[in-house]
């Protein structure tokens, strides 16, 4: 079937076409409420340890080694419940233990410990930003006795600042556009399917395809 006869069905049904996405054009703008902004922080520790042995020329390897221990296992522990706990009991908000853990995101590149911190309100966010700088810089060796008496040995390299984030897949899949787009391809496939199932002739390529000769047209008007 040529591209001009799915034209011709679609025309000739542009309102079962349009039905539904009129309906969901004015479903959506009733009933749609923008999204919440999402904030994010992006944080930057530095860890390491001082060398310590009989040389520190010959002894720079481990501390270097520390080093990346100390960020790949604090990255760890930033995930946890127990320094969720600890974050919130900082801002004096207890119930917030659980929204922390599910929002902070981490990873470590060499020395480098990255703390990724996604919250809803711009201003408390940085507060929480705050809260988790302190307890990493603070209370490392609350986690690791290793790390006692070594002052300090996580520095932070980037300042709390909230950036918004983009909207999610999930956001952006259930919009508007999204919703009126598969309204529209119902609608398509509705009017092809009348078609499929109506019995009525309209153009007299129908019955030559039926291999019936066409002996004579009366014109419309």
């Amino acid at each position: 079937m040529e591209l001009q006869t799915y034209w011709k069905i679609l025309l000739r049904r542009w309102w079962l076409v349009a039905a539904p996405v009129l309906v969901i054009a004015i479903y959506a703008a009733l009933a749609h409420t923008p999204p919440a902004p999402i904030y994010q922080v992006v944080m930057r520790f530095a860890a390491g340890t001082e060398p310590a042995g009989l040389s520190q020329d010959y002894d720079r390897y481990y501390p270097w080694l520390t080093s990346e221990y100390i960020a790949n296992g604090l990255a760890d522990v930033a995930e946890t419940g127990v320094f969720a706990q600890a974050i919130a009991a900082r801002l004096s908000e207890p119930d917030l233990a659980v929204k922390i853990q599910s929002r902070v995101n981490t990873d470590n590149a060499q020395s480098i410990l990255i703390v990724y911190l996604s919250w809803p309100d711009a201003e408390q966010i940085v507060a929480v930003a705050e809260a988790i700088r302190a307890e990493l810089t603070e209370s490392g060796a609350a986690y690791f006795p290793q790390l006692e008496g070594i002052e300090p040995a996580v520095r932070l390299l980037d300042a709390p600042a909230p950036t918004p984030l983009a909207p999610g897949l999930r956001t952006q899949l259930t919009g508007p556009a999204i919703k009126i787009g598969l309204a529209f391809v119902v609608g398509v496939a509705l009017a092809l399917l009348w078609h499929y199932v109506d019995p009525t002739v309209h153009e007299s390529a129908e019955l030559e395809s039926l291999g019936l000769s066409i002996l004579a047209e009366i014109p419309r008007q």
